[in-house]
């Protein structure tokens, strides 16, 4: 007799090409949901984040999304930290788990 296995179909997630595709993510190790949150928070460019509170603007974005996790806090810092040195970046800095 033979086994036939029953192959589960696998999900597709629905891919979010605006905040794929935003201002947001050139800056490096950006995480999309991240970016989706910024454009939530009706933030368009890298520019709008100058001079911001990260830690204001990731309880923002809790507010509207409730799902964001702990760790999203290091990408608001990295996005804050890149927008106001854009032009003089530290290398040390432009990774997330820098920013504890």
């Amino acid at each position: 007799m033979e086994k036939y296995i029953k192959m589960q179909k696998s999900k597709k997630h629905k891919t979010d090409y605006e905040a794929l595709h935003s201002p947001f993510m050139k800056i490096p190790y950006m995480d999309i949901e991240v970016a989706r949150s910024l454009i939530d928070l009706g933030l368009n460019d890298i520019f709008d984040l100058r001079g911001r509170c990260p830690e204001i603007i990731y309880q923002e974005a809790i507010k509207k999304n409730n799902n964001i996790n702990e760790y999203s806090i290091r990408y608001f810092r990295l996005a804050v930290y890149y927008a106001d040195n854009i032009n003089n970046l530290c290398v040390s800095k432009i990774h997330p788990q820098s920013w504890k």
